[in-house]
């Protein structure tokens, strides 16, 4: 059953306990962030406000509250120049409170993984997204379909025990 789609920011407001995102795309298209890196230029990460979104602000508050998020990243070797940008922008993701792993797809011989990138949040509601070919996002989708949210969650546990955190993933 799909559900009416409220924004991200409220989505993650509401979690109480815990919201994992699994990522699974070597390209998700383009954006002005990667351009720049593209360009050769570096985030200067001592300068907090000049890369601080409300995207971290959120993740930073659900922490707060006590609420543990966690991101797993399926990714092909050798990585892609978007991977390469990502890996380098996770510290953005580190610092907001978020704990990432990430799996080379070699390791993830075994898996059974859902097909679409997700946020699952109090392990109870999905929020699946959809992209194009070309990695630009075309639509999300709010499930809370029992069956699904169970095996996108074991999916996701099943990388997560496997996968290398982000401090120790060498690119």
């Amino acid at each position: 059953m799909q559900l009416s789609l409220p924004p991200f920011s409220e989505l993650l407001a509401n979690t109480r306990e815990s919201a994992i995102h699994l990522e699974m795309r070597d390209d998700y298209g383009t954006n002005s962030r990667l351009e720049a890196w593209q360009r050769g230029e570096r985030v200067d990460w001592s300068d907090r406000e000049s890369w601080w979104h409300p995207f971290h602000q959120a993740i930073a508050d659900a922490v707060a509250r006590g609420v543990g998020i966690r991101r797993a990243r399926v990714v092909s070797e050798p990585v892609s120049e978007y991977i390469r940008w990502e890996h380098d922008a996770t510290q953005g993701n580190i610092a907001a409170g978020e704990e990432v792993r990430w799996l080379p797809r070699s390791q993830a011989v075994g898996f059974l993984v859902p097909a679409n990138d997700f946020w699952l949040f109090d392990g109870n509601l999905l929020r699946l997204h959809h992209f194009a070919g070309d990695g630009s996002h075309v639509t999300d989708e709010l499930s809370g379909d029992v069956e699904t949210v169970k095996l996108c969650a074991d999916a996701f546990e099943s990388i997560w025990q496997r996968a290398t955190p982000h401090s120790e993933y060498i690119i």
